[in-house]
């Protein structure tokens, strides 16, 4: 018992860590909301921590039921996913940079206007949905949880699920939370590289689910001999 426990937590663990990327979405996420406060970003980081929970357990529980329905296979959803990612990093890497002027006058400007309402109303949609868990991660989560034992859910396997996520949404949290920090401390040269280099691996992330995808649907195709 304590052996498929251990089996199921380390799988999902080291199957949607990389994909997740808290460090680089954390940075991702704050650069959407410049110059929260330290409030703000708590609440934030709480919120986000939740969402992600919410989306990744429902994905490993749901995620291979919704699909039969609607009759998408995970290689679709791969390429799909993929497609997304890869764009999103592909953006990241081609924004251009904003002088620490400019930057300070639209982050005001952006403070002024928004309530606190809004940044709320934010952090599902696009601060966790698809910034902090993407389709990747969706698509990763769903493909674990077709992994399922075949002779139904175990105690062991439903509580290394829990620790799993338990895991991945602490490490979510403590990114998030730490974000500001790092960014304090790396400056605004710093900031801008570590930015440039994890929506470089972004980019990677996607264009490896894509090519995963395409694989498997170039692999059905492939007629028997």
């Amino acid at each position: 018992m304590f052996k498929d426990f251990i089996q199921t937590a380390l799988l999902l663990i080291t199957g949607l860590f990389p994909v997740i990327n808290p460090i680089g979405s954390a940075f991702i996420v704050l650069s959407m909301v410049p110059r929260t406060s330290a409030a703000e970003r708590t609440d934030l980081a709480w919120r986000i921590t939740l969402n992600s929970f919410a989306i990744l357990l429902v994905s490993l529980v749901m995620g291979a039921y919704v699909l039969t329905f609607f009759g998408i296979s995970i290689p679709v959803l791969r390429v799909a996913g993929g497609m997304i990612i890869a764009v999103a990093g592909w953006n990241l890497l081609q924004k251009p940079d904003e002088d620490d002027g400019e930057a300070a006058v639209k982050a005001q400007e952006v403070q002024a206007a928004r309530p606190n309402a809004s940044l709320a109303a934010k952090t599902f949609y696009p601060l966790t949905l698809p910034l902090m868990v993407g389709p990747g991660s969706i698509s990763v989560a769903i493909a674990l949880g077709t992994s399922s034992p075949q002779q139904g859910l175990e105690v062991a396997h439903v509580l290394g699920v829990v620790a799993a996520l338990a895991v991945l949404s602490l490490s979510i949290y403590v990114c998030m939370r730490s974000a500001g920090t790092l960014e304090r401390w790396l400056g605004a040269a710093g900031t801008k590289i570590v930015m440039r280099l994890f929506a470089l691996i972004t980019f990677c992330i996607g264009m490896q689910l894509l090519w995963l995808g395409l694989s498997d649907l170039l692999r059905s195709l492939k007629l028997p001999a």
